[in-house]
């Protein structure tokens, strides 16, 4: 019940991968920092500013912090405001219609903590249809800090994993440009 649970929930985190990139902007080495954020956003927000490819967390007293990110491919790309509706780690992936059209022979599901799995260590699934905050594979580290997905909010495995455990279930979301 709950690996069809959890491929259930992947659905909707599923057009989130496979596009060319670019080099990145950003190594892990220098990925995860405390820095000042002067946007008027409450603490414990997720602010994705895309011109950036950078994802921050708000922490208050003018401090948040900054992750960086891959967004979504041209036409892909998402303005607005949502919240985090789940948290799974190591979640299955089911590949979304678009995904496998554009990849035939991709498997249906792939499983949670798969090698292959594009969802990576862990997902925050976003209240819109199949757009998460996820990690990423080994091959697809390279595509953080350019615009790859198809929607999907990309990030180190181990900076998602440090989000994960500042968000909560209802966390609001904000994409600017």
């Amino acid at each position: 019940m709950n690996i069809i649970f959890r491929a259930v929930a992947s659905v909707f985190s599923g057009l989130c991968l496979f596009s060319g990139a670019a080099a990145p902007l950003a190594t892990s080495a220098n990925a995860r920092e405390g820095v000042a954020f002067t946007q008027s956003y409450p603490p414990g927000m997720i602010v994705i500013r895309q011109r950036e490819r950078a994802l921050y967390f708000t922490t208050g007293y003018g401090m948040a912090v900054r992750y960086p990110v891959a967004i979504g491919k041209a036409g892909m790309a998402w303005q607005g405001e949502t919240f985090v509706q789940g948290k799974y780690v190591q979640p299955a992936w089911v590949a979304p219609a678009v995904v496998r059209q554009d990849h035939p022979g991709l498997t249906h599901l792939i499983p949670g903590g798969s090698p292959r799995n594009p969802m990576g260590a862990a997902a925050l699934t976003l209240n819109m249809s199949e757009v998460a905050i996820h990690g990423t594979t080994q091959t697809m580290r390279r595509s953080v800090g350019t615009a790859a997905s198809y929607g999907c909010i990309r990030m180190y495995n181990e900076d998602v994993l440090d989000l994960y455990h500042r968000v909560q279930v209802g966390t609001r979301v904000v994409a600017i440009p």
